[in-house]
């Protein structure tokens, strides 16, 4: 999944706090926001599934 890869690495940088990831990537009211307006629906779910998918590796 070379796509999904190059999508992964753009939106999820690496952290540079020590806040666990679950209070960082808390709930979706983080990621709709007025800065991330412009996503379609389909890209806010890939964004939701690959952040869950980062906090439970």
């Amino acid at each position: 999944f070379p796509l999904l890869y190059r999508v992964a690495l753009d939106i999820l940088p690496v952290q540079a706090s020590a806040i666990p990831c679950e209070r960082v990537f808390s709930s979706r009211r983080e990621t709709d926001t007025s800065h991330h307006s412009r996503l379609s629906e389909f890209m806010f779910k890939v964004l939701q599934i690959l952040k869950y998918l980062y906090c439970h590796e």
